[in-house]
């Protein structure tokens, strides 16, 4: 097969995986790719103290990062369409349309519950990634306590195939939300006013993950930018909102960056290249802290970060 038949191949796969849901097409975030190198830099990157059997298992929590978007089959969507999009909220938040004081909300069913009824906004265009990722991170901490406590050499066993695969799936929303795409209305092209004339196309989403990772970046250049130490957040659910916070003031970069040299398999611009770089390191920073977060807090529910041994600092995801 000749490189330019590659390409078209690649470009087929990844418009193939774009599926519309409402007004919001699907995109395999990152690509695999783009999701793999992601786990496994967090993987590699962790604190020697987390159990052995977590660090072994470094190459099946990359594998699983993508898991979720496996799950978008388009041969199950035609036997049957309940998955097709039902869980689409999970890997994105729309911030500019959520209102500040509905983060107060205890959990997902509130929170959309309290969207609606101050915006009526249709619920699935609001987002939950804050809250999925909470969940997951929860379900694993408990997992970790249930291991610490295993009765039994077996029992610990069948524990730690659970953990691996909850980390592998935390992983994949965490990625997702390193992606600036996945915070906004933005999602697919510019919408609305737009003065400084950003990219409208819906291709941008797919150029960016899929055709200009795949091809531009690998895991050797993640691992030198994995420069924070290991922390335990203090207050995870502050923390994963405010990583995605984080994430969402890129939204104006990227598309002038965009706008200068346009994501494309071919792009070799060094602002491409950095900036898709930090973005990448900055999601398998946080899926490591959470993972390590979940280990050592898992002594005890009521044990808080603050009063638990620890690899590095502590406290919230910095905003830039």
């Amino acid at each position: 097969m000749t490189r330019t038949s590659r390409r078209m191949v690649l470009v087929s796969t990844i418009v193939v995986a774009v599926a519309a849901v409402g007004e919001r097409p699907i995109l395999n975030a990152w690509g695999a790719h783009g999701h793999i190198i992601s786990g496994a830099a967090a993987a590699r990157a962790l604190p020697n103290e987390m159990p052995k059997f977590f660090r072994n298992a470094a190459d099946q929590l990359s594998y699983l990062t993508p898991e979720p978007d496996r799950w978008r089959d388009r041969g199950e969507a035609e036997r049957d369409p309940a998955m097709n999009g039902g869980f689409a909220p999970d890997h994105f938040i729309n911030f500019e349309r959520i209102p500040e004081s509905s983060w107060q909300a205890e959990n997902r069913f509130v929170f959309l519950a309290d969207v609606r009824a101050k915006t009526g906004m249709d619920l699935p265009e609001a987002g939950l990634s804050p809250f999925h990722i909470l969940e997951l991170f929860q379900r694993l901490r408990v997992a970790f306590g249930e291991w610490r406590a295993g009765p039994d050499v077996k029992t610990r066993r069948w524990i730690e195939q659970r953990i691996v695969n909850d980390a592998g799936l935390l992983g994949h929303y965490v990625t997702d939300g390193a992606n600036p795409l996945h915070t906004t209305i933005h999602h697919h092209g510019w919408i609305g006013e737009n003065p400084k004339a950003y990219a409208t196309d819906r291709e941008i989403h797919a150029r960016f993950e899929g055709l200009y990772v795949h091809a531009q970046v690998k895991l050797g250049d993640l691992m030198p930018e994995m420069k924070q130490p290991p922390r335990v957040l203090s207050e995870p659910r502050r923390d994963i909102l405010a990583f995605l916070k984080a994430s969402h003031t890129y939204v104006d970069e990227f598309y002038t960056i965009d706008k200068q040299s346009p994501f494309n398999s071919l792009t070799t611009a060094p602002q491409n290249k950095q900036f898709t770089v930090a973005r990448l390191v900055f999601g398998a920073e946080m899926l490591r802290d959470l993972w390590w977060t979940a280990w050592v807090t898992s002594v005890d529910p009521r044990t808080t970060a603050s009063a638990a041994p620890r690899a590095g600092g502590t406290g919230p995801i910095p905003l830039p």
